[in-house]
């Protein structure tokens, strides 16, 4: 009986990834042996438990509300909104994605531009971007 071209290949392969599972398996059960507190020295341990002990530092709970601070959220805010619109765009029909894209930067770019003085109009911690839903 005559083996096929690559059958041999195909056996080669076989055998190194099965081993190769195999040990990536016993690894993954010896990281998940070693996530306890006993592979922390004595000095580290000891910080972390006065750390949880302080609890958290203050400025952790004071929010930054200068005008400076509530741009850079907005413009954060208008970035992830773009990043979504994008995301829709390359989800919907390919005969229209390059007009959906171009919108999406439109909108991206105009908001960017309106930020500061959406600012002035909102009242203080809240300012709202264009918010055009993009449909699929």
């Amino acid at each position: 009986m005559k083996q096929p071209r690559g059958a041999w290949r195909a056996v080669a392969l076989a055998v190194p990834l099965a081993a190769l599972l195999a040990a990536a398996g016993a690894h993954a059960r010896t990281q998940d042996q070693a996530q306890d507190d006993s592979t922390v020295g004595k000095a580290v341990a000891a910080k972390q438990a006065n750390e949880i002990r302080n609890g958290d530092p203050a400025r952790w709970h004071r929010e930054d509300l200068s005008r400076q601070a509530r741009l850079r959220i907005l413009q954060k805010e208008i970035g992830a909104a773009y990043q979504e619109a994008k995301n829709a765009c390359r989800e919907g029909a390919a005969a229209e994605r390059s007009a959906c894209l171009k919108e999406a930067r439109a909108t991206y770019e105009q908001d960017m531009k309106n930020a500061p003085s959406q600012l002035d109009a909102a009242p203080e911690g809240s300012a709202q971007t264009s918010g055009q839903p993009t449909t699929r």
